[in-house]
């Protein structure tokens, strides 16, 4: 009886022990959603922020900061000054030249939507701009989570949806959620057209369309994702009924689309009076790998894996086969995008992100070259985090977690941090 009453309480407390798990998992489930998706985020971006400073704490000067700079001027860095220039001082009337007669970079690359809105709350509240813009990029970034979550649960169930949401906030390129980038909002507002178009809710689209439109190169791609989705209900409409009303609002929304694509190349050409300002500007970025040469769509990831090829691969090879290697191994990325976007676990995603997938795809495919800001220009295609997240396993979930945040710290190594004369911005 002695030795009962002496060995009850640690039994008691090892089975205590145990319940603790399962007592937080139960607490955990019966939080909303919602502020189960702002805990996540809030997590994610502490582990980003520690990443990070990590990272500022051995940086040394750069062309925008000293040595070990604060967290908000190592946020600001990059294209960061370029928005800060149109927040502060807008557009160059006249296009700065090269000493070889060609346009150089200059502000008109960047637009307006997320500098124009920093500015407006730098006014109001009185701060300058790394802040502002800080802060901007991360409530952005809780909103796309908020709204990710919406998107997928349409189509997938509640855990993989909330783990899909959970890779998105840890994701490797995940640091662009609390940098002075215009990709955060840019991103909250592709999540809202899609679930707007994904509920048939066209004339709600428009104005989410124009600000998307002018904070990121956009409006082509999604014109043509949305007359994908025209057309399949067309074809469906004898099963699914498509009324003529809203036949009518969605091929508006795809032509509005277009020509709010086409709208930031008119602006910059009647500011300037360059017709190409546009495009000669995004073409002054390619100079260093492949010097000047005309934007001939559909072109540039040839020549990109030309230069990577004779950079880093074989520079010593024939130049007859360069070509045919670059042409082999941009043809198989095309193969294995389109094979993916037919993959079991992205077809339940729904039509009208597999279509955005597809028109987004297509659009980088004919206008960007890839670099080392390949990965950021990525990130619209961010849903398809969706299909990653649909595997249940507890051991793969965790080590994709895992995974994404040793990514993290990788693509902050490479593009993020200044080593000298960087080649590799983010």
């Amino acid at each position: 009886m002695a030795d009962d009453l002496l060995t009850a309480p640690p039994l008691r407390r090892r089975r205590d022990a145990r319940l603790v798990p399962v007592r937080m998992a139960a607490r955990w489930r019966l939080l909303p959603r919602w502020l189960r998706i702002v805990i996540v985020f809030a997590v994610s971006r502490v582990v980003t922020t520690a990443l990070m400073l990590v990272l500022a704490s051995v940086q040394g000067a750069n062309p925008w900061t000293g040595d070990h700079p604060a967290y908000l001027d190592f946020a600001s860095i990059w294209d960061g000054r370029w928005y800060d220039i149109v927040a502060v001082a807008g557009y160059p009337a006249q296009l700065p030249m090269t000493a070889d007669g060609h346009v150089g970079e200059n502000a008109w690359a960047f637009m307006p939507g997320y500098p124009f809105l920093v500015r407006v709350l730098m006014l109001v509240s009185n701060q300058p701009w790394s802040p502002v813009a800080v802060f901007v990029s991360i409530a952005f970034g809780l909103g796309t989570a908020l709204l990710f979550y919406r998107l997928l649960i349409r189509h997938i169930d509640t855990s993989s949806a909330l783990f899909a949401v959970t890779l998105f906030c840890f994701a490797p390129l995940s640091p662009m959620m609390q940098v002075a980038y215009a990709e955060s909002m840019y991103l909250f507002l592709l999540t809202l057209a899609l679930l707007l178009l994904d509920e048939h809710r066209y004339v709600l689209l428009l104005p989410v369309i124009g600000l998307m439109a002018f904070t990121r190169p956009s409006g082509l791609a999604f014109a043509l994702a949305i007359g994908l989705h025209v057309l399949y209900r067309w074809v469906r409409r004898r099963r699914h009924p498509f009324p003529p009303r809203q036949m009518l609002e969605a091929a508006g929304a795809m032509v509005f689309s277009l020509l709010a694509g086409l709208a930031w190349p008119l602006i910059a050409w009647v500011a300037t009076g360059d017709m190409s300002a546009y495009t000669d500007t995004e073409l002054a970025w390619r100079m260093p790998y492949i010097g000047y040469v005309d934007l001939v769509p559909f072109t540039a990831w040839f020549q990109g894996a030309h230069w990577w090829i004779v950079f880093a691969l074989a520079p010593g090879a024939p130049e007859t086969g360069k070509w045919v290697a670059a042409i082999i191994i941009v043809v198989l990325l095309i193969v294995a995008f389109v094979a993916v976007l037919f993959l079991p676990a992205v077809r339940r995603l729904g039509v009208d992100i597999r279509f955005w997938l597809a028109s987004y795809g297509l659009y980088l495919l004919a206008v960007f070259f890839p670099q080392s800001s390949t990965f950021r220009l990525l990130m619209p295609m961010f849903p398809m985090l969706g299909a990653l997240a649909q595997p249940r396993s507890r051991v793969y979930r965790i080590a994709l977690v895992v995974l994404a945040v040793a990514l993290q710290w990788g693509w902050l190594l490479i593009a993020w941090g200044v080593d000298g004369a960087d080649w590799s911005p983010p």
